[in-house]
C-alpha cells in the first residue's frame, strides 16, 4: 500500500513539473515564474491548514516535482517570545539544534495536505493571477521600447466600446476615438495601428494603439516610400483630421530629388496606398521650407496667398488672400486653414485683399485724426505723416528734428514747429492724466515706475492697482492681458515693471536685518535681560 502511494505520489509530482512546461510555453512566460505560483499557491493552502500566524514555506524540486511543506521557527529569547507558534526560546531551539543561535529559523518538516474543493480553488486563483502578472510583465517589457511602431493584429472582442487587439503574444487596446471615423470592425478583422503608448496598469492591456495619431499616417508613408525610410526624405510636419483630410511637410535631402513626386509614386501609387489604409482620408503632400513665411503659403494650398504679417512673438501670423480664394483658403467647416495652422505650429488669421485694404484706410483714417487734432494740422499733412509711419504725437515729440525735416514736403522751420506743438500737446495730456492718476489714488511710488507712462498708471489705477504691493503682485503676462491690454508692452517689459514694483520688498528685508544688527549696548543689554528672564 506505502509503496502504491509513493508511485501516485511520484506521477503527481512529475504531473506539476509538466503543468509548469505547458503553462510557461503557453504563456511565454519563465518556467520558474509559474513554478514560483504553485509554490505560492501550496503555501498559501498550508497557512489555511495550520494557522496564518505560522511561517509556512513551500518548495517544490524543480526536477523531481516532489513538494516539500515547512514550518520555519524563528529562534528568540524567551522574554521576547510574541507568536509562540512562529517563535521558541533559545534553550529550546538548542535542544533540537545544540548550535542553534539568536535570529537562527529552525525548519520543521509538515507532513503534505490534502487540496479539498475550497482549497484547490484558492490555489488555483493564486496560481491563476500570478502567471497573469508574469505574462503582463513580459508584455510590457516587449513592447515598451517599441512606441512609434507600427503593428498588425487581429480584431478579437470589443471592450465598453473600445477594441481588444490580438497581436499574437500580447493584446493591444484600440479606443473608440482612435479608430477612424464612420470604420466598422468586426471580430476576426485584420487591422493595422500605431503604437502610442505602453504602460504598466493594475488591469486590463498595456499597449494602447492608434489609427488617427498623426504619426500613424508618417510610419505609413516610410513603409510605402523608400527613400524616406532610407532618410532621403524627410517628414518634417503632419497634421490630420482623421478619416476626411490631412497635410505631410515633406523635404528632400538630395537637391536631385523631388520630395513630392517621390511621396506621391508612379500614378499615384504610394500616397494612393497610404489613403487607402485611411478610409480614403484625402492627403496634401507639401514641400518644406525652413522659411515659415513659405512653409505657411505652402500650407495652404490650394488656395492662393497675396501677403503674409507675422507676429513672431505670439507665432501668430495674418494671411492675406484674394476675395475669390476665402473659401478656399479656410475650407470646408475651417478644414484647410485649421490643418494648416497644426502644421506650422502658428495661429493663422485669414483675411481677404478687401478687408485688409478697408482696415488699413480705417486706421489711416483714425491716426491721421488723432494728429490733426493733436497738432492742430490739415488733414493733407497729417496723412503725410501717417504715410511716414507716424501713428501717434509721441512719435512726432521724440524723434530727431533732422530726421522729421527729411521727409519730402516738410523743411526745418515745419518740422520744429511741430515738434513743439507735439511736445505741447504730449506735456499737456500727461498733466492731465497725472492729476487724473491723483484722483484715483494711485502711488507717486507706482508713477515714479520706469516704463510705465500716465495713461498706463490711469489704466492701472481705474482697474484697482493703486500701490506697488497691488503691482508686485501680478506677473507680467497678467499685467499685459487684464491690466494694459493694448500697450503694446512686450513680456519682458512687463516683467522689468513688475520686479521694480517688488523691489522695495526685498529692501524692507534688508533693513529689518540691518536694525538687528546696528542695536546699541543698551537694546542688546535689554534684550539679554528679556532673554534670561
Amino acid at each position: 500500500m506505502a509503496a502504491t502511494d509513493a508511485v501516485a505520489s511520484e506521477v503527481i509530482h512529475r504531473e506539476l513539473i509538466q503543468i509548469a512546461d505547458a503553462v510557461a510555453r503557453e504563456k511565454d512566460i519563465e518556467r520558474e515564474i509559474v513554478v514560483e505560483a504553485m509554490e505560492q499557491a501550496i503555501q498559501h493552502a498550508g497557512k489555511r491548514k495550520y494557522g496564518q500566524e505560522l511561517d509556512i514555506r513551500a518548495t517544490i524540486d524543480r526536477v523531481s516535482g516532489a513538494v516539500a511543506l515547512q514550518r520555519f521557527i524563528e529562534v528568540v529569547e524567551l522574554d521576547d517570545i510574541e507568536a509562540p507558534g512562529a517563535q521558541m526560546s533559545i534553550e529550546d531551539a538548542r535542544q533540537r539544534n545544540p548550535i542553534a543561535q539568536i535570529g537562527d529559523f529552525i525548519a520543521e518538516d509538515l507532513p503534505p495536505i490534502e487540496f479539498g474543493r475550497i482549497a484547490a480553488q484558492t490555489a488555483k486563483q493564486v496560481i491563476v493571477q500570478k502567471v497573469r502578472e508574469a505574462e503582463r510583465e513580459r508584455q510590457y517589457g516587449e513592447y515598451k521600447d517599441r512606441i512609434g511602431e507600427i503593428v498588425n493584429g487581429l480584431v478579437k472582442r470589443p471592450e465598453h466600446g473600445n477594441w481588444i487587439i490580438d497581436l499574437g503574444k500580447a493584446e493591444a487596446m484600440l479606443r473608440r476615438d482612435e479608430c477612424l471615423p464612420r470604420e466598422i470592425l468586426r471580430r476576426g478583422d485584420r487591422v493595422r495601428a500605431y503604437i502610442y503608448d505602453v504602460r504598466q496598469e493594475p488591469r486590463g492591456p498595456q499597449v494602447f494603439i492608434s489609427r488617427t495619431h498623426p504619426q500613424f499616417m508618417a510610419r505609413l508613408f516610410a513603409q510605402e516610400v523608400p527613400e524616406i525610410y532610407d532618410g532621403i526624405i524627410e517628414i518634417k510636419a503632419v497634421a490630420r483630421d482623421p478619416g476626411s483630410r490631412a497635410k505631410i511637410a515633406v523635404m528632400s535631402n538630395d537637391s536631385s530629388i523631388d520630395p513630392v513626386g517621390a511621396c506621391v509614386g508612379m500614378r499615384g501609387s504610394r500616397v494612393q496606398a497610404v489613403v487607402s489604409e485611411l478610409g480614403g482620408e484625402k492627403i496634401d503632400i507639401i514641400p518644406w521650407s525652413p522659411d515659415t513665411a513659405t512653409f505657411v503659403v505652402n500650407a495652404l494650398q490650394p488656395a492662393e496667398v497675396a501677403k503674409v504679417v507675422m507676429d513672431e512673438e505670439d507665432r501668430r501670423m495674418e494671411v492675406v488672400v484674394p476675395d475669390d480664394q476665402l473659401s478656399l483658403a479656410i475650407g470646408r467647416r475651417g478644414q484647410n486653414v485649421r490643418l494648416a495652422s497644426q502644421l506650422v505650429s502658428w495661429d493663422i488669421d485669414i483675411t481677404t485683399e478687401t478687408d485688409e485694404s478697408e482696415r488699413h484706410v480705417e486706421e489711416m483714417r483714425m491716426r491721421s485724426e488723432h494728429l490733426m487734432d493733436a497738432l492742430d494740422v490739415d488733414d493733407v499733412l497729417a496723412r503725410l505723416l501717417v504715410t511716414e509711419g507716424f501713428g501717434e504725437a509721441d512719435e512726432v515729440a521724440y524723434i530727431p528734428v533732422e530726421e522729421l525735416a527729411s521727409i519730402e514736403g516738410l523743411d526745418g522751420a515745419i518740422a520744429q514747429e511741430l515738434q513743439n506743438r507735439a511736445l505741447q500737446f504730449v506735456e499737456e495730456r500727461d498733466r492731465q492724466m497725472d492729476e487724473r492718476r491723483r484722483a484715483l489714488g494711485v502711488d507717486d511710488a507706482v508713477a515714479a515706475i520706469a516704463g510705465l507712462t500716465p495713461t498706463m498708471q490711469v489704466e492701472l489705477g481705474e482697474r484697482g492697482v493703486k500701490t506697488l504691493d497691488d503691482l508686485g503682485d501680478l506677473a507680467g503676462d497678467e499685467l499685459i492681458e487684464d491690466y494694459l491690454p493694448g500697450s503694446y508692452l512686450t513680456l519682458d517689459d512687463a516683467n522689468a515693471i513688475v520686479m521694480a514694483a517688488r523691489a522695495h520688498w526685498f529692501e524692507d528685508g534688508e533693513a529689518a536685518e540691518d536694525g538687528r544688527g546696528d542695536a546699541g549696548p543698551a537694546e542688546a543689554e535689554a534684550a539679554g535681560e528679556e532673554m534670561a528672564s
